[in-house]
């Protein structure tokens, strides 16, 4: 039976296998096909973004240096009506620089100024530049930002990155300048804006992006998870209601074993009470007949008669011992006087072997009067309760070191109880019962009852252990 039990388990993990592997193996192939596609499309995007950011960007400086220009166009245009004198050069320069300087737009928008050879004329967030000679600042990178300035304001105006000091955090941070030149003045006129918060933006979109993906990804894992639990529960409900169908076979089998063997026990018993005991028996009569008849004779063989004497004496013995091996495999008298009469001659008998005082109780309907005491059970009732005492007393004799054990039978109209005490030094119940070794005894009892529907209790600590079975009692079952 192992065998076929083993190719079927494998054939069945064979099966999960082949259904499960290619499944996770398309949703893998997806995942990792929607994350090379998500995340081309994410650079893409992010280049477009980043592009069309910058462009805004660019344009809305130029704006900006055209509103600047025109601020100061009237200053500017020697032709242009004005308050200050056409002649008087210097001080139109001065009023330009400070209509520029009032000129912002947040607290990272400013103008700034130079001459065409790199000195500062106005910088309203940084006015200790105002005076000094830049021409040859270089940026942490080395870059010659003055100089890159000014040859694009010289070629008509342009676009300029470079790195300088953040107003709002005194840090350096790249930046997109646009500057343009006024010719007349040596000026150069610009303005800029910082490119971290176009990288933020651009960090925030990738963010979004890859969370996307992500969650994409994660979908894809919830429904490879799903798939398989789906895969999972169906091989879960065949294996249970397998599994089902062949613990009721295999129950069914053992109920059949032990049928098989009380059926036999019974058999031997018989055998050995009726056929084999039965021989002894007449055999032991002859002999202590013989052994008669050399007593009463005239002539008397001492030898002779101790030989009878003693093949009498070993004759008993082994007429002793058949009985009492034809008793353990099945009492006569469960069969002939029922369940309370054996359980009384088992505790009996224990007792006189083992010399530990052992009490039997009949309680209930069984104990209300000698009819209902000859009143029988049914016997696989009858065989099981009786397997089980003799289990539990045996092992109290042999390990229990216990003084005085007590069995109590209580037979009601809806079960039976049968319950055995000591006062031994008692186990733990739950280690005992996982110990595939010394819980075999348990199991069997356990293994016995529930054909029956019964139930099968212990407690135990030292001093006092009880063992409880009980066997409903269907009504209308026959007690015959």
């Amino acid at each position: 039976m192992p065998a076929p039990f083993f190719f079927n388990d494998r054939l069945k993990t064979k099966i999960f296998l082949l259904a499960v592997v290619p499944f996770l193996a398309a949703i893998a192939s997806i995942g990792i096909g929607v994350r090379q596609q998500a995340t081309a499309l994410a650079r893409t995007q992010h280049a477009t973004m980043q592009a069309a950011y910058l462009s805004s960007k660019e344009i809305e400086l130029r704006h900006y240096v055209e509103l600047a220009t025109s601020a100061i166009a009237p200053l500017y245009d020697p032709d242009a009506a004005t308050t200050i004198a056409p002649a008087d050069e210097t001080a139109r320069q001065r009023a330009a620089l400070a209509v520029l300087q009032k000129m912002d737009f947040g607290p990272d928008g400013y103008f700034f100024v130079y001459d065409m050879h790199g000195r500062s004329l106005m910088h309203p967030r940084e006015p200790g530049l105002v005076g000094q000679d830049l021409w040859n600042l270089r940026d942490p990178q080395g870059a010659l930002t003055i100089q890159q300035l000014v040859s694009a304001a010289q070629h008509g105006g342009g676009y300029v990155r470079y790195m300088w000091h953040r107003p709002s955090t005194g840090k350096l941070a790249p930046k997109l300048g646009y500057v343009v030149a006024l010719p007349r003045w040596g000026w150069m006129v610009g303005t800029g804006i910082y490119l971290d918060d176009v990288d933020s933006t651009l960090a925030h979109i990738d963010e979004r992006a890859s969370a996307n993906i992500e969650r994409t990804l994660q979908w894809l894992g919830v429904i490879a998870l799903a798939g398989v639990g789906v895969f999972a529960l169906g091989a879960l409900v065949l294996n249970v209601s397998e599994y089902r169908s062949t613990d009721a076979r295999l129950k069914r089998l053992a109920q059949q074993v032990v049928e098989s063997q009380e059926q036999e026990r019974a058999r031997l018993s018989r055998e050995l009470h009726d056929g084999i005991s039965q021989m002894l028996v007449s055999a032991k009569l002859l002999l202590e007949s013989a052994l008669a008849r050399f007593e009463r004779g005239e002539i008397r063989v001492a030898a002779a008669e101790a030989s009878l004497s003693t093949g009498l004496t070993r004759l008993s013995d082994t007429l002793r011992e058949v009985r009492r091996i034809s008793h353990a495999l099945r009492p006569a008298m469960l069969d002939d006087l029922g369940l309370a009469a054996a359980l009384e001659q088992l505790t009996r008998e224990l007792a006189d072997e083992s010399s530990m005082e052992i009490g039997f109780t009949l309680e209930g309907e069984g104990g209300a009067s000698p009819l209902h005491r000859t009143k029988p059970l049914p016997d696989a009732v009858n065989t099981v309760l009786f397997r089980i005492a003799q289990e539990a007393l045996t092992n109290i004799v042999k390990h229990a070191h216990a003084r005085r054990a007590a069995l109590t039978l209580d037979i009601e109209q809806d079960g039976v109880t049968l319950a055995i005490a000591d006062n031994g030094r008692g186990f733990d119940v739950a280690l005992t019962q996982a110990d595939p070794r010394a819980g075999m005894g348990l199991r069997n009892m356990r293994e016995r009852l529930e054909p029956l529907g019964g139930q099968l209790s212990i407690s135990s600590k030292p001093g006092h252990t009880v063992l409880t079975a009980w066997v409903p009692i269907r009504p209308g079952s026959a007690r015959t």
